[in-house]
């Protein structure tokens, strides 16, 4: 039952990056201006890439009994940057804009690789976990050559 418990927790911690992604990147579309709306198919597809994130994980958790968690990273162990972030894209230019959003990727990137890293979360399970990593990946090499893109 603890292995259960621990990997329950490990599957909640990732929803919770994945709401933070889905609640930063709508806040992106809202406060972008009509210089940036080519960003806003990529906020877009971000979004729906995390809600089947997140959809996957929810899964797995009911399987393991779990609750699965609704809220966002408030008091995540690891996750805090993106809460950081969230605020800032308002009054920023593109450059700025895109790496807010790197560093979103980059604490989402951190709490995927730390949830690989831990011993108890089951075989099948890490394969789901390693699956999504890489998909959030592309999206982080996406945001991070348009952001190299722009002059400081």
């Amino acid at each position: 039952m603890i292995e259960n418990t621990a990997t329950v927790e490990i599957l909640n911690d990732l929803i919770e990056i994945n709401n933070d992604r889905i609640e930063g990147y709508e806040r992106a579309i809202k406060e972008s201006t009509e210089e940036n709306a080519d960003l806003k198919p990529l906020f877009e597809h971000m979004i729906h890439e995390s809600h089947e994130c997140k959809l996957a994980l929810a899964t797995e958790v009911l399987v393991l009994k779990g609750e699965t968690a609704e809220g966002t990273t408030n008091s995540g162990k690891i996750y805090r940057t993106w809460m950081k972030v969230k605020g800032t894209f308002t009054g920023h230019d593109r450059h700025s804009i895109l790496a807010d959003c790197e560093k979103g990727e980059d604490a989402a990137q951190a709490a995927y690789k730390t949830a690989l890293a831990d011993e108890n979360l089951p075989h099948y399970l890490h394969e789901l976990v390693a699956q999504q990593q890489a998909k959030l990946k592309l999206s982080y090499d996406k945001v991070k050559m348009l952001r190299d893109m722009q002059q400081d």
